[in-house]
């Protein structure tokens, strides 16, 4: 294919900045349709990332463009100083959806998780009457609950972390997967415990069985707000609308962005009950683009999608599947393969060479994945995958991997 001069433009400046990215992805400029994406010279690729979940139904799904463009031509007005019609029914569709009695929506996960976080604390002070400014949060080793200079200052990364001090106090860590850890750090000042249900960008780690159960408990016994980050794992991609079902855990907040959006829209919420949300009063929190009618358009069909085709059932039964495929390569290279639904990791044997280089490898075999902590690839595809696509994945993988 020929490229023009501001084509080539384009890709000098997009490889440039890919330098200081760890992505191996091509430059992908206009095509892309359900699980594939095409690049500049016409190569296609099936889409194993979905951008981390956010496009859990595909690209440019049919339905969810048909409700785009129908709010584009109604109206696409963003102020605090109005309500809209969807901004009304998102939150009362969206608080049925997580089964709370209200949700606060804004726009990206970080964003969502900083709502929960200052829930959390005047929650702390208002209702638990811990003294001001002495409130703590129990997070977890290995988490990644985004970018922001309060998020990264409890994360264990140091690529996160560095040179972005001072860092924000009331933040405790403790190893994931162990409830007595969280029990231990718990003290008359505790807030909150924040957790992933499943760490996706920590490497696909999955809890042992019980783990949230138990850290549920925990919370009620010590009356300890439950926060569940569901940005990665919720709407479906585990096998369950939310990871936490699989435990039949209830959160006492849970954070969602990325797929809400329908890989269109930024959007995110905290949802919770009135015993916890009663404690934003007006002008303590809120956004100028938070709640704009065109992203709540999108959130309502993507909550409509669920309820009517139901695609957590898919990714459990395909999830399930590919896990089992992966597991008969028997691979030299693969150290474990592990996941739930059609969220997977599979370790790379560091002698064998690092995650990023095996999905070089793949991306040339016309698979795009992701790789997370040096020597895990991460698997997640669309949750529209048909079983035959799905296939044709997972036979990249045996030539590249085996």
């Amino acid at each position: 294919m020929a490229l023009d001069e501001k084509t080539k433009r384009l890709i000098e400046i997009t490889e440039a900045h890919a330098a200081h990215n760890y992505a191996p992805l091509p430059i992908v400029i206009e095509s892309a349709k359900g699980v594939w994406v095409t690049d500049v010279d016409g190569h296609r690729y099936l889409d194993f990332l979905s951008a981390y979940s956010a496009l859990n139904f595909g690209h440019r799904n049919e339905r969810i463009a048909k409700v785009a463009h129908a709010q584009l031509d109604k109206l696409t007005l963003t102020s605090r100083a109005f309500y809209s019609e969807q901004f009304a029914l998102l939150s009362e569709e969206l608080a049925k959806f997580c089964r709370k009695d209200k949700v606060l929506v804004m726009n990206s996960g970080a964003e969502a998780v900083e709502t929960s976080i200052k829930a959390a604390r005047r929650w702390a002070y208002d209702v638990k009457k811990i003294p001001e400014d002495k409130a703590e949060i129990v997070t977890c080793d290995g988490n990644f609950h985004g970018r922001t200079t309060t998020i990264v200052s409890f994360s264990t990364s140091e690529d996160s972390r560095r040179s972005f001090g001072p860092y924000t106090p009331g933040f405790v860590s403790v190893p994931f997967g162990d409830a007595a850890a969280v029990e231990a750090a718990i003290t008359p000042n505790t807030a909150a415990v924040m957790v992933e249900p499943i760490q996706g960008e920590g490497g696909v780690i999955i809890p042992p069985d019980g783990y949230l159960a138990k850290v549920r408990d925990i919370c009620t016994r010590h009356n300890v707000l439950l926060i569940s980050d569901e940005i990665q794992t919720g709407m479906c991609r585990t096998g369950k609308i939310f990871a936490c079902d699989h435990e039949n855990v209830d959160p006492d907040i849970v954070i969602l962005a990325k797929s809400l959006g329908g890989g269109i829209s930024p959007i995110s919420c905290i949802a919770a009950n009135d015993s916890v949300m009663h404690v934003f009063s007006p002008g303590s929190h809120g956004s100028t683009m938070g709640g704009n009618p065109f992203a709540c358009a999108i959130a309502r069909e993507v909550i409509a999608i669920i309820n009517e085709e139901k695609p957590h059932e898919r990714a459990a039964e395909l999830g399930a599947y590919a896990v089992e495929r992966l597991r008969a390569m028997r691979s030299p290279i693969v150290k474990e393969v592990r996941g739930r639904g059609l969220l997977i990791g599979i370790d790379i044997d560091p002698a064998a060479g690092t995650a990023k280089d095996f999905c070089k490898k793949l991306k040339y075999e016309g698979l795009l994945c992701k790789d997370t902590r040096m020597q895990t690839i991460r698997v997640a595809p669309p949750l529209i995958i048909t079983k035959e696509e799905l296939d044709l994945g997972l036979e990249k993988f045996e030539r590249v991997l085996v």
